[in-house]
């Protein structure tokens, strides 16, 4: 079976309009989500990502309803519903990944 990039075929099956308007639908609807919405999309409840994170259902209920986060806490909870939070700077056309942060 011979394996293409996913790249690659995007760029074969849709026109630069439709690549674009996608990317800008994809970074739209990944903005908008926020810890809550994550999670329920996992299908996870707070009581089981709060034992896994290792704090209380209220402590984390009180952090979803938050707009500002530590880092921290991102990896934290991000961490306890088993995914791997990366941080990236966009400067115009140009994305950089932040290590160490």
């Amino acid at each position: 079976m011979a394996v293409h990039k996913w790249s690659d075929v995007r760029k074969r099956k849709l026109s630069p309009k439709q690549l674009e308007e996608a990317d800008r639908w994809v970074e739209n609807e990944l903005l908008a989500m926020d810890l809550r919405a994550i999670r329920e999309m996992l299908g996870k409840t707070q009581v089981g990502v709060a034992e896994a994170a290792e704090m209380t259902q209220a402590e984390l209920s009180k952090i979803e309803r938050r707009e500002d986060h530590r880092l921290s806490t991102l990896r934290r909870i991000v961490g306890a519903m088993g995914g791997e939070l990366e941080v990236i700077a966009k400067f115009g056309d140009k994305m950089v990944k932040l290590h160490g942060v």
